[in-house]
Order: structure tokens, then C-alpha cells, then sequence
């Protein structure tokens, strides 16, 4: 669902390849005017959603609803291969707080409470009527209390979840900021919902000029990087599990949002400007989201192409040789660096009643 894709040669210092110059990002455009969501490094417009999941193609799932933010995050293997604008609950009708199950799917679902409303893809969280399905996203709280998404986002949803896997709801006051606002890796274990700490090996602090590079701890698979602006440090993964980490230095960290690329089969006649004595490859823009529109923000290709990039020349080097056709390569403004959530709530059901209530809408 990504149309008009457009490819633009520039030299990105990760392999000096292309990218594009326009940016895509899959919509299902919203029918009412979106009021303004609580600031979030993710920024999306009523409707919009990211999907990757080649991020990590296999692993458990967990899904992370931020109310405060009205997103809501789906993590593979630790890793966050989706992110989508959603409608919770509104006054009067909250959705409520806490470390559910998915108790029960349906394609097709139509509500008995209000008006045989229809409810795709519905995904049901509790017995007395909370459930995640497809529905009006209007870009604030407005639902009798379930979660509504995008339709195609839903849709995508409902092909990698599975009945009995955890779903995370958060606010501030019900979990730390960790978790009421979660970035690139789950804050939160895939099964218990609980603190993430364990799960997902680290290679710990990297210093000015530092990295780590180990790719047997995954030596299958398409090869992902994520490049924190905030953070100014570059994480390789294969399969959601990291191989490598480096240390980087930006010519601008300033560039907002997230902004997706994959890697072309072919070469660029010129040399890469990070591997000199190396092809410069060819990339292409897949999907860029909460670009912003500031006149101060710099593009991508102003802050980061042609050199804007210094990285460690032997983790360099590893990156090269372990680049090929469909590695993808995460420009972001967000932080990547751990969170340590406090202890969850657990409010799960675990008993189907004989005749359970339908989805509250």
C-alpha cells in the first residue's frame, strides 16, 4: 500500500547509496478533521500507520496501546515492525488500563449495542464488550471504549496476532513512561506484560567511536539498521535480535521523524563515500512518517547525504559486506536506548463466560 514510489540517487554515508526523495506513508484517510495528538516522537496524522515487518520476519508478538499518545505499537521478537494512529474510549466510556489477551478473533463482527455497527477484525480483550477492531479514527478519543485502527492497518494486524498473546494499555499513571510511551524495542515481555528487562540481550554502554559487531548471534537473515539521531548511535539486527552497535557522529541531528529505506539490487558508478574503496549502492524511500514541517528542520538528504555520517571505518566496513539486496535502513529521531518500565497491573480475563457480551464499539 505504498504508491508513487520514487528513487533519488544520494550519498547516505551508511554505504553512500540512493534513496528517495519523496515520502510515502500508508493512509487510510480519515473522514472527520483530527485534533491535535499529545506530542509524541512518532507523528501521525488520524488514519495514517507505519507497517515493517521485515524488521523481524519471525518471534513472539505484543502490542503496546499508549493512550496518551492514541497509538498503538505491535513488537516482534522485541522489535517494533508497526505503529498506527488508533481511537480509544471516550470520557465516560475509557478503555480501560492494563495487561490483557487477545480472547478471541473475528473477520467479520457486527456490534449488538449499537446499531449493528460493523466491527472488522475484531480482536476481542475482555468478556464484558473491550476489543480492537477497524473502525472511525477521527484522531482523538472517541469510541464506547474498544480500540479502533486504521482498516488496512487492522487488517495487517489480524495476520500476526494470535488468540492467547498479550496486549499492553497504558497511561501515565497506570505505567511508566516507558511504557506509556515506547519506542523501538517492547518495553514489556512478550507474555507476562511485564518489566522487558532479560529478554533482549544488550551489549551494553558504546562509547565516542566505539561498536560491537558480532553477527553469529544471528547469521540468517535480511540485515536492518536503525540509526537514532537522538541517540547518535546505529544498531544492526537480523531477525529482531541485534548483532552490532556503533557509536556515530551527525552532521545534523535534527532531521524529525522516521524514515524507512531498502536496498536495491545494482551499484552507482561512483565510489561509497564511507567505504572509499567500495561501490556506493542504490536505495529506496519505502515509507517516512512525522516529517515535520518546520522551515528550520533540515531533509535527510541536507543532513545526513554525502558524508553526514561518521562512522567507526572497520564497523563500517562489517555493515558492507553484510548489506545485501532488501536490507533496510531506519533513519529516526526517536531514541533506541532500553527503558526499564516499572511493575504492571495485570487485568487479564481467563474464563469464557457461556454467553459473553459484544464489543463495546
Amino acid at each position: 500500500m505504498v504508491p508513487g514510489l520514487a528513487a533519488l540517487a544520494l550519498g547516505l554515508a551508511f554505504a553512500g547509496g540512493a534513496l528517495a526523495q519523496e515520502a510515502v506513508t500508508p493512509v487510510m484517510p480519515a473522514t472527520e478533521a483530527a485534533a491535535p495528538l499529545p506530542t509524541s516522537t512518532v507523528r501521525l496524522e488520524a488514519g495514517e500507520y507505519l507497517w515493517m515487518p521485515e524488521m523481524a520476519p519471525s518471534g513472539p508478538v505484543v502490542l503496546v496501546i499508549s493512550l496518551p499518545e492514541q497509538l498503538l505499537h505491535v513488537y516482534r521478537n522485541g522489535v517494533r515492525i508497526g505503529v498506527s494512529t488508533v481511537s480509544t474510549g471516550k470520557a465516560g466510556h475509557e478503555t480501560p488500563t492494563g495487561v490483557f489477551s487477545i480472547l478471541q478473533k473475528r473477520k467479520e463482527h457486527y456490534s449488538n449495542l449499537y446499531n449493528n455497527a460493523p466491527m472488522p477484525y475484531m480482536q476481542r480483550l475482555t468478556w464484558d464488550g473491550i476489543a480492537l477492531h477497524a473502525g472511525s479514527l477521527p484522531g482523538y478519543p472517541a469510541s464506547h471504549g474498544c480500540v479502533r485502527m486504521p482498516f488496512d492497518f487492522s487488517k495487517k494486524l489480524y495476520g500476526v496476532t494470535a488468540s492467547g498473546m498479550t496486549v499492553v494499555v497504558a497511561n501515565e499513571s497506570s505505567h511508566a513512561p516507558g511504557v506509556s510511551s515506547p519506542g523501538w524495542f517492547a518495553p514489556v515481555d512478550p507474555v507476562s506484560g511485564g518489566d522487558a528487562r532479560g529478554n533482549r540481550v544488550e551489549f551494553g554502554e558504546i562509547g565516542p567511536g566505539e561498536y560491537s559487531w558480532n553477527p553469529d548471534r544471528a547469521p540468517q537473515g535480511a540485515l536492518t539498521l536503525v540509526l537514532s539521531l537522538a541517540d547518535q548511535q546505529v544498531v544492526a539486527m537480523r531477525n529482531g535480535v541485534e548483532i552490532g552497535r556503533a557509536s556515530v557522529v551527525t552532521r545534523d541531528a535534527r532531521v524529525p521523524g522516521t524514515h524507512v529505506y531498502v536496498l536495491l539490487e545494482g551499484e552507482k558508478p561512483e565510489p561509497s563515500t564511507v567505504v572509499p574503496d567500495r561501490a556506493a549502492l542504490r536505495w529506496l524511500e519505502v515509507a517516512s512518517i512525522g516529517d515535520g514541517k518546520s522551515p528550520d528542520s533540515p531533509t535527510v538528504e541536507a543532513a545526513l547525504g554525502n558524508g553526514g555520517v561518521q562512522f567507526p571505518p572497520a564497523f563500517a566496513t562489517d555493515i558492507y559486506e553484510a548489506l545485501q539486496p532488501g536490507s533496510t535502513v531506519v533513519v529516526t529521531s526517536e531514541s533506541i536506548r532500553g527503558t526499564t518500565p516499572a511493575d504492571l497491573t495485570v487485568l487479564r480475563a481467563d474464563e469464557d463466560p457461556a454467553a459473553p457480551p459484544p464489543p463495546a464499539e
